[in-house]
């Protein structure tokens, strides 16, 4: 089929230098959002664009089966806020999930707060919610369009009464109160001098830390930290579990690494009226501390000192000679030490990651001492609620065939076991017409690399079936085992073979894992993934031509890297709002923390390592006569302001003048650019059933895909 993309032009005048190489930059000006030009081109592209999605041949069949599939009740774990339970529902199709209480765990529950009655489209959501200690008051900020910026509000919950209280320009925000009630420590960022809606791509910088007192206005806002010399630097305060100290966590980027300050608010005599007398207890980023909880002055913390694969460790801050800090949980020889929470005032909830498998145990906060294994089947836990003063917690498990169990134990029982507090069936689905195992292949260098495979039960491996692989590979982020639909509609209606792999540059095995596959080692990801789709074309799964590569975010670079560097090896390529100039990424909005991972070009060996791989700098000339590019949907959104359009656009561009233009070029090249949308977070439900009908359709017309029954 031939396609006729849009004409965009090149400004071959647009040349930038770095360290002595000259780059061509002829999209430009597609940076610039708001102009008229960049706004027609998305046009112009979204018009190709969605009547070919439309007129996909299994598209009403998948949209009709995933919307059912979609409509089932959805749970988050409850948790307890002075004598009330709060959970967040969704019945099933609802845009937004809806946050209910109850005053007991068997009574009746009533709505407590109800995003959907904020908007017509689903667009508002609840970004993060935070109930004061002893449920006083509800602090919530919302999001409109997806993008990252947040309002916060307040409301009083003895009457639902929505206070006049508002902060605005909050943006990667803490959110955490004062044990008293008084007020919420907040970050926000300066005004700035144009717009901030979600659509602008200045950079993030200069965030500071206030307090808010409940009853006053924004203005009057207490200053308690602020980093004029640092203008990069995050921060980030937990209030501890008895209400004395603020605990501050300093980043610069993503890497895992933090400095730590404290301040105990019992010696401030006339409470919080400016910047805080913080003690910096680490002021070097050398490793990551997390508080987990206190015992009077002995705190205790997970981190990754001396240990890839982190530990937990005691720290006495009255006390803060190293030689002195003690190791309570000492890393595992290969697990890794994934969340720790404390519970029942003595006891310490401790996941471990397992060859991607989380392991939930209960140790003593006293000694570390082990006291039992929670029973959990191979998957996820994809939530927990606890809280040092209680002594129940809920858990909940899932997998890639599990939407959801939630367990409930009480450690003030005699012979305290989790029983099943709520399990969700979803119709339509059983679970046995599936297989899920886990493969382990071998990538360029020879390191094994884990991968989860799923498909109908008893398939045979013959070479004809549709594969959807998908990877991300970067932040120390682990996929792990995780409900979708779509996936499952995949493997039952279009035959097809999830395959997730759990490439380096994430964090499945601690950090060695993680920066295996980042900075000058980034190939290694590509390498990893490519890797996956050779194994699967060796293990007779599949052929090239039925392989779907999909990614977003990081993920979405690793899909463009991977499809100029291999482009016979796929038959169709999905990349999900991706970073796709590695060259200028971090000059917008929050790209700028991405350099822990990514580096910069700024710098002469980085510059070196980016060129590389940098998606829109590898893409072939006009002149193009090597083998056919896979199918390609490109999707991104208006209100991105994570990972802005303008990288999307500007591959898109070069990728349809370049390979679009090439004879042998078949398949389509195309770009879905969504409106009202943002980089993922709280999306709608009904956004959410469209991008996925989307998706899939395209991958189904592209590989030649027949609905099966």
């Amino acid at each position: 089929m031939e396609f006729k993309y849009p004409a965009a032009r090149r400004d071959e005048s647009k040349v930038d230098v770095y360290h002595g190489v000259k780059v061509p930059d002829p999209y430009a000006w597609l940076e610039d959002t708001d102009s008229e030009e960049t706004k027609a081109f998305v046009e112009e592209q979204n018009k190709l664009t969605m009547p070919y999605l439309e007129q996909c041949t299994i598209r009403s069949q998948f949209k009709q089966r995933l919307t059912e599939l979609y409509n089932y009740p959805k749970y988050s774990c409850p948790y307890k806020r002075g004598d009330r339970y709060f959970y967040f529902h969704n019945q099933g199709l609802q845009n937004q999930d809806v946050l209910y209480v109850q005053d007991s765990l068997d009574g009746p529950a009533s709505v407590f707060f109800d995003p959907n009655t904020l908007s017509e489209d689903g667009t508002v959501a609840l970004k993060m919610g935070r109930l004061s200690e002893e449920c006083e008051y509800f602090a919530y900020g919302l999001s409109t369009s997806g993008s990252d910026w947040v309002t916060v509000r307040f409301l009083r919950v003895s009457d639902l009464v929505t206070l006049p209280d508002v902060l605005e320009r909050v943006k990667f925000s803490c959110l955490a109160w004062t044990h008293d009630a008084r007020g919420v420590f907040y970050n926000c960022y300066p005004r700035p001098d144009g717009k901030a809606d979600g659509t602008e791509t200045t950079s993030n910088i200069n965030q500071k830390l206030y307090y808010h007192v409940i009853g006053t206005s924004q203005s009057e806002d207490i200053l308690v930290a602020e980093f004029l010399d640092h203008p990069k630097w995050h921060s980030s305060v937990t209030v501890s579990d008895d209400g004395r100290y603020v605990v501050l966590s300093i980043t610069e980027g993503c890497e895992p690494v933090n400095q730590l300050w404290y301040c105990n608010l019992q010696k401030l005599t006339n409470g919080i009226t400016g910047l805080l007398p913080w003690v910096k207890l680490v002021s070097t980023f050398e490793a990551q501390y997390s508080y987990i909880t206190n015992e009077g002055s002995v705190f205790t913390f997970r981190t990754n000192l001396d240990a890839p694969r982190y530990r937990v460790i005691n720290v006495d801050v009255e006390k803060p000679d190293r030689s002195l800090w003690a190791a309570l949980l000492p890393q595992h020889d290969k697990d890794v030490l994934g969340f720790v929470a404390c519970v029942n005032q003595r006891h310490l909830l401790v996941n471990y990651v397992h060859d991607v498998k989380d392991i939930l145990q209960l140790y003593e906060l006293s000694g570390g001492r082990w006291v039992r294994d929670l029973p959990l089947d191979v998957g996820t836990v994809a939530g927990l609620s606890c809280k040092k003063k209680h002594s129940d917690f809920f858990y909940k498990f899932t997998s890639f065939t599990t939407p959801g169990i939630i367990y409930h134990c009480d450690l003030s029982q005699e012979n305290p076991e989790p029983s099943v507090f709520r399990q969700v069936e979803v119709k339509g689905v059983r679970q046995e017409d599936y297989e899920t195992h886990q493969v382990f292949y071998p990538s360029k260098d020879g390191t094994k690399i884990p991968m989860f495979l799923v498909h109908a039960r008893g398939l045979k491996k013959d070479g004809t079936h549709p594969v959807f692989l998908y990877g991300y590979g970067g932040f120390e982020n682990s996929v792990q085992p995780h409900y979708n639909v779509a996936y499952l509609l995949y493997v039952r209606h279009l035959g097809g073979v999830l395959a997730v792999a759990n490439i380096r540059g994430g964090g499945e095995y601690g950090l060695d894992w993680h920066k295996a596959g980042t900075l000058g080692n980034k190939q290694t990801c590509f390498d990893d993934f490519q890797c996956a789709a050779e194994y699967l074309i060796q293990e007779k799964y599949t052929t090239s031509s039925l392989i779907a590569i999909n990614g977003a975010s990081n993920g979405g670079l690793l899909v463009a890297a991977c499809v100029n560097q291999r482009p016979g090896l796929f038959g169709c390529a999905v990349a999900e709002v991706g970073v796709m100039d590695m060259l200028k990424f971090h000059k917008f909005t929050i790209g700028h923390a991405w350099t822990t991972d990514y580096g910069s070009a700024d710098k002469p060996e980085q510059f070196q390592w980016l060129i590389k791989y940098s998606p829109l700098h590898n893409l072939p000339p006009a002149s193009y006569s090597g083998p056919p590019y896979p199918a390609i949907l490109l999707l991104t959104a208006d209100h991105d302001d994570r990972v802005v359009p303008l990288h999307t656009l500007k591959y898109c561009a070069a990728l349809q003048q370049g390979v679009g233009g090439s004879p042998g070029q078949r398949q389509p090249l195309l770009v879905r650019v969504d409106t009202r949308s943002g980089h993922g977070a709280g999306k709608p439900t009904a956004k959410a059933i469209l991008e996925d009908t989307d998706i899939y359709c395209f991958i189904a017309q592209t590989l030649g895909l027949k609905w099966r029954a």
